[in-house]
């Protein structure tokens, strides 16, 4: 009995005190269904809310009537070349794929025939149409896009003799194959391409 009369007075004297450093528990209504995690914050409980990711940017201050307007006519070449750099990026990877799971020579080749036929009938007639700078922009998106050259994929795909002559008519053309995308060297395309929810995972 007297231990047990002990453990009484323990509970009765450390109770009101261990209640005392407990955060009070916040008011509940009769529609707060949700429930959720809580951190006490110097004695209060915080609900945990997880946000949607905010992109914060600032807004752009040109110099010159004629720098706002060069920056704009970028971003309409780049809005105008992405979506081919994209797909085909998107081709080129799913070529990769279809490549890894066939060691047959002859299965590969129609592969890499099958996706140069659906890219050409893609965007054959309109990269044609494309300018001198747009097509620029096309070959520095590739490289971002998939981190190797457009020389170097005519090269895997076509061989190093193909690769050399496409590089020699793009010369014609005021075009380099081997151009690569540097994103220090070219803040005003990433800055247009991030505000466009366009990221890469090499750049982030």
């Amino acid at each position: 009995m007297k231990y047990i009369g002990l453990m009484l007075l323990f509970c009765c004297v450390m109770g009101p005190a261990m209640s005392q450093n407990q955060p009070p528990r916040p008011k509940v209504g009769k529609n707060d269904t949700i429930q959720t995690y809580l951190t006490d914050l110097d004695g209060e409980l915080v609900p945990w809310v997880v946000l949607h990711e905010v992109p914060v940017t600032g807004v752009r201050i040109f110099k010159t009537d004629a720098d706002r307007k060069a920056f704009y006519r970028l971003k309409y070449n780049v809005f105008k070349v992405m979506p081919y750099a994209r797909v085909a990026g998107d081709k080129y990877r799913q070529l990769q794929r279809d490549l890894a799971v066939t060691s047959d020579k002859r299965k590969q080749k129609e592969l890499i025939k099958t996706c140069e036929t659906e890219v050409k009938e893609l965007f054959n007639s309109k990269i044609k149409d494309l300018s001198i700078t747009q097509g620029e922009i096309l070959i520095k998106l590739i490289d971002r896009e998939l981190g190797t050259t457009s020389y170097e994929l005519a090269k895997q795909l076509k061989g190093g003799f193909n690769a050399f002559m496409f590089q020699s008519v793009a010369r014609i053309f005021g075009h380099n194959l081997k151009q690569t995308y540097d994103p220090d060297q070219e803040r005003d395309i990433e800055a247009i391409l991030r505000q466009a929810g366009y990221y890469s995972n090499r750049y982030n």
